[in-house]
């Protein structure tokens, strides 16, 4: 066994203690929410999954694509877990206005079988979760992981679906390209609330990515 801090053999152990209990394979929240039940009030979410992403790396733990922890030596990982990708998750991205910061760190990561994806995007991948209700009309909603594909910079991205990063805030929006420089961020909703957002090419704007994927937030246990 690897050298473990006290709380990662704490959450190993946990792990251990939930299947062997036929409690089924935990997600970051219900570790979270077991340990605080039995009076470790400082076991936050997040404290929990700095932990799990630290036994990640170090290949005691793998996740599913519904985000269910798997201990490593116990072999009994589901079938095709050892083809799966991780999926860098980059923050969040409003699907109404542009409200969300498009942060450089990395949030965590998804689990996504091969299976699901062509292989020459592996290297290109990322996601980010969705906010609002804009991009409703094609099945992206509130809560959503959107995988997305990153391009050069001569990618022409006229009618894709993209997320665009402007002045720092990033949005999912279809993009077009209206003709004299301007650029329109178009939603696609069943919410009139929703409007275009409107730019230039000459503006502070970037497409980090085009979309390729969405994973519905029904299908991601808590």
């Amino acid at each position: 066994m690897q050298n473990l801090t006290d709380k990662q053999s704490l959450i190993l152990e946990t792990i251990r203690e939930i299947t062997d209990g036929g409690q089924g394979n935990p997600t970051t929240y219900k570790i979270s929410k077991y340990l605080q039940k039995k009076g470790m009030k400082y076991e936050s979410v997040k404290s929990v999954a700095q932990v799990v992403e630290a036994l990640e790396k170090k290949d005691l733990l793998k996740r599913d694509v519904f985000r269910k922890l798997y201990l490593v030596e116990n072999e009994n990982l589901p079938a095709g877990l050892e083809g799966a990708l991780r999926i860098p998750v980059y923050g969040l991205a409003s699907a109404g206005d542009a409200l969300a910061f498009a942060e450089d760190n990395v949030d965590g990561y998804l689990q996504i079988s091969e299976s699901l994806l062509k292989p020459s995007m592996k290297a290109k991948l990322f996601a980010v979760k969705t906010l609002g209700d804009s991009m409703n009309k094609e099945d992206i909603n509130d809560g959503d992981y959107v995988i997305f594909e990153k391009k050069d910079s001569d990618f022409n991205y006229d009618g894709k679906i993209v997320v665009a990063v402007v002045n720092g805030l990033a949005t999912i929006k279809h993009f077009r390209k209206l003709g004299n420089g301007v650029i329109g961020l178009f939603p696609s909703s069943t919410n009139s609330f929703h409007q275009p957002i409107y730019i230039h090419e000459s503006d502070s704007f970037m497409i980090a990515g085009v979309f390729r994927k969405v994973l519905p937030v029904k299908f991601i246990s808590l």
